[in-house]
């Protein structure tokens, strides 16, 4: 893996000019966030996962949440204005999004779905989450995040 490799959220971000830091590390498939975390030297309420599920209308919603933490669906589907929400199967991540599992990132996927970030993120200067490809992360403002993929911040774990 090329350390000066870019990713498409990376250009992403190149074209907004939003400033943020790429971080790569050796990606094994079944590590988990926290373990990614940690090969970061990072604190894993800082590192985020991307999650995408469906709710009963059958539309999307992106919830990005400490990889450490657990989305709580009532909270979820009620800040998304839906009576329920489900993680949708791993096989369906690909083909809607445009990533695989462990390397889904909310910038740049195929479609625009809305999107929720934990609120804890504001508590930091910077916020990890993937860049997009398995062994990429990035590390940007929490505001940068949010203004990208046009969302907010809510209380979902």
């Amino acid at each position: 893996m090329k350390s000066n490799e870019r990713t498409n959220v990376m250009r992403v971000l190149d074209q907004k000019k939003i400033p943020y830091t790429p971080h790569t590390y050796e990606q094994d498939p079944a590590m988990t966030g926290v373990e990614i975390a940690q090969i970061l030297n990072e604190d894993p309420k800082r590192v985020f996962k991307t999650l995408v599920t469906q709710g009963k209308s059958a539309k999307y919603y992106v919830f990005v949440i400490p990889v450490e933490a657990e989305l709580d669906l009532k909270k979820a589907a009620s800040v998304a204005g839906e009576k329920a929400v489900a993680m949708i199967k791993q096989k369906e991540l690909l083909p809607l999004t445009g990533y695989v599992h462990g390397g889904c990132s909310p910038i740049g996927m195929k479609k625009p779905f809305p999107t929720f970030i934990h609120e804890t993120a504001k508590e930091y200067d910077k916020m990890f989450v993937s860049a997009g490809k398995l062994g990429f992360q990035i590390e940007l403002a929490p505001d940068d995040l949010a203004g990208t993929v046009g969302c907010g911040f809510a209380d979902i774990v």
